[in-house]
């Protein structure tokens, strides 16, 4: 069996795992995007997950883990890094826009060689820090790269009313409920269960419950 086959069996059966419905050519996609970050990993440092296989479930099954719950037609993604959660949800749903934001530049040179690479027609990247932002957006992701808090305050004006803030968490945040700024609130907080991954996942689902937002209000 090739790397690439059982990459794609590994996959495959974690996206069945996560019961979502995602064609050949997504995973094909899907695949593609883990060897650009395999090729460009060495020179620039993206991740410290190397191997394929992990980057398979810590990467790609962990971001679809949370493709359930995005809503709307328009998503940021908050501190993207290597494109994590938002490539692989770009992958998964390529009619929604998609706005990449990373404020490192060697980042955001892989995240536009990326969207150019897999073809992702409707994403875009945008180098620069997240207070600094414009626009409104139905959905935002953020991986944990900073308290509940503080990515509110940095980037809360970018959420439309009545969207959906999704921030990524390992264990449950209890301590940072009570942090955050006025006009937000905790809808959820779900635990997810990512397949093949042997560590706490937590999404909390924070909605708009007022008019006064954080940065850029």
């Amino acid at each position: 069996m090739s790397d690439r086959e059982s990459l794609r069996q590994r996959l495959g059966a974690g996206i069945l795992d996560l019961h979502l419905t995602l064609d050949a050519a997504a995973i094909e996609r899907l695949l593609d995007y883990v060897d650009l970050l395999v090729r460009w990993n060495a020179a620039y440092n993206l991740t410290a997950v190397r191997d394929p296989s992990d980057m398979v479930t810590r990467h790609l099954l962990d971001s679809l883990a949370i493709a359930p719950y995005v809503e709307g037609t328009t998503l940021a993604d908050l501190g993207s890094g290597a494109g994590l959660p938002g490539i692989p949800l770009a992958i998964a749903a390529p009619e929604r826009e998609i706005l990449l934001v990373d404020s490192n530049g060697k980042k955001a040179r892989f995240l536009r060689e990326a969207v150019r690479k897999l073809g992702l027609a409707k994403t875009r990247v945008a180098e620069s820090r997240v207070e600094s932002v414009e626009g409104t957006f139905d959905c935002i992701t953020a991986r944990a790269f900073a308290s509940l808090g503080e990515m509110l305050r940095w980037g809360g004006h970018l959420l439309a009313r009545g969207g959906r803030w999704l921030a990524l968490k390992g264990r449950r945040p209890d301590d940072e409920l009570g942090a955050l700024p006025e006009g937000f609130g905790v809808a959820d907080i779900v635990e997810l269960r990512v397949p093949g991954l042997d560590a706490e996942r937590h999404l909390v689902i924070v909605r708009r419950t007022g008019t006064k937002v954080g940065s850029g209000s």
